[in-house]
């Protein structure tokens, strides 16, 4: 198998979306030879009929998008553990990934894109600003401005999920699953992309994050974060 997903510099896989992939492979026992990709380079995953990323080559398929690829792996790999645990599993699951990606995304990517064009090249930096600035109407610097205020905001949207984990330790239950995958992948990019700190040590979620990060032999931790070294960037 081949997952084609961005690349930044330094070899950084900073695809929030390639995450969930790589989780659910981890947690379906797979693996996939990775394929890093310049955001700004459409030509090079044309051959899928479409230009956004992750793209999992399985055999003779391609499939693209990140929750298409979980119901593929769940499907052909269906001897393997599931990652839904049965179709009310998924249907709520689905729930999950449009409620992380409409909701929390819109919230938390603003904040952060002044970071993620220090972590790529210049052509994806500009491409990225353009493409990000003509989406919210206003400079990256002017949305980062005042994040150490707007960062309350996204995080009493993570409310439900807080009060789930107070009963159990992952928000599938006793292990984890894509529903866990799929938001455990925004705190990845966040922890990739930029040194500043999405949740409060004391949170709740802060504690599921470090168990996701363990997770697989510490598969998501392997990946340096931010905070971790400078060489890479460009300054940020």
């Amino acid at each position: 198998m081949i997952l084609y997903e961005l690349g930044g510099l330094n070899g950084r896989r900073y695809s929030q979306f390639s995450w969930r992939t790589h989780m659910a492979m981890a947690h379906k026992g797979l693996s996939a030879e990775s394929r890093a990709v310049p955001v700004s380079d459409k030509q090079a995953i044309a051959f899928s009929g479409q230009d956004k990323v992750p793209i999992l080559v399985d055999g003779d398929q391609v499939i693209a998008d990140s929750w298409a690829i979980a119901e593929h792996l769940e499907r052909r790999y269906a001897d393997r553990p599931s990652l839904f645990g049965g179709a009310i599993g998924q249907a709520l699951c689905r729930f999950v990934n449009a409620y992380v990606d409409r909701t929390l995304i819109p919230k938390l990517v603003p904040l952060l894109m002044i970071d993620v064009v220090a972590c790529v090249g210049d052509e994806d930096a500009h491409h990225l600003r353009q493409q990000m600035e003509q989406v919210f109407r206003r400079p990256l610097e002017q949305l980062a401005a005042e994040r150490d205020k707007d960062i309350l905001a996204f995080r009493k949207l993570l409310d439900p999920a807080r009060a789930t984990l107070r009963s159990q330790p992952f928000l599938c239950g006793e292990q984890p699953a894509y529903a866990d995958h799929i938001l455990f992948s925004l705190f990845q990019w966040a922890r990739i992309v930029s040194r500043f700190e999405v949740l409060e040590p004391s949170d709740r979620l802060a504690a599921w994050r470090e168990a996701m990060l363990d997770r697989h032999d510490g598969l998501a931790r392997k990946e340096p974060a931010r905070s971790d070294a400078t060489p890479g960037h460009r300054g940020g």
